[in-house]
């Protein structure tokens, strides 16, 4: 199971859009659009689990497609690393 980012997406991209974008390539697994709490609008983002071969299948199909005027940058989640900007004492 990999975990997909798809960035630069359209601020009015709704859960079946993003399904559907992604279910061209194979059986999804889930997905998680990032919302603005206050709007409800799409913040730019989101995540899409898949079966490996059909997520590396995914990911160089749309990266870089277009999407209403938007470039979508998508590709293998990476794990959070600590940036360590926070207050210094």
């Amino acid at each position: 199971m990999l975990r997909i980012y798809a960035g630069n997406l359209p601020v009015d991209t709704t859960e079946q859009e993003f399904n559907a974008l992604f279910a061209e390539y194979g059986r999804v697994r889930s997905i998680e659009l990032a919302r603005d709490i206050f709007t409800g609008r799409c913040r730019g983002f989101g995540f899409v689990e898949m079966e490996g071969h059909e997520a590396r299948a995914a990911i160089s199909a749309l990266n870089g497609r277009n999407l209403r005027g938007n470039s979508l940058r998508v590709n293998e989640e990476r794990p959070r690393t600590r940036s360590g900007g926070g207050r210094r004492r």
